[in-house]
């Protein structure tokens, strides 16, 4: 099963990251989750900071533009096959350094790509 990583999760249901994270998992899909606090969604833990992380196939992004700076190079080291900018995340500045490390940019929403199901 392909894994996708969720930066930006939050234990708040009301947040887009935390119905993305549940609606991955209703649909059978591998998660890994980090966040700015630690806790869990459907009791998969919530992880902080940027341990080193493999074979993870879909990140998935809850974060702003303004706050990604410190998450390309990560991104990037966890070599994933695409980078998913949910609205409101799109930055098009990371475009370039993502595609010349082989890694696909997308934007869409991660809810609909499961509603659809071309996730």
């Amino acid at each position: 099963m392909k894994k996708t990583l969720v930066i930006g999760a939050s234990v708040n249901p009301e947040r887009y990251a935390n119905i993305a994270t549940k609606r991955l998992l209703r649909h059978n899909h591998s998660v890994v989750l980090l966040g700015l606090k630690a806790g869990e969604i459907n009791q998969e833990p919530i992880l902080t900071g940027k341990p080193i992380l493999e074979n993870i196939d879909t990140i998935t992004l809850y974060v702003s533009a303004n706050n990604q700076t410190e998450w390309l190079d990560y991104i990037i080291e966890t070599k994933p096959r695409r980078v998913i900018f949910n609205p409101g995340t799109e930055n098009p500045a990371f475009y370039p350094s993502l595609i010349q490390n082989n890694i696909e940019p997308i934007e869409a929403c991660t809810l609909v790509m499961l509603s659809v199901g071309n996730y």
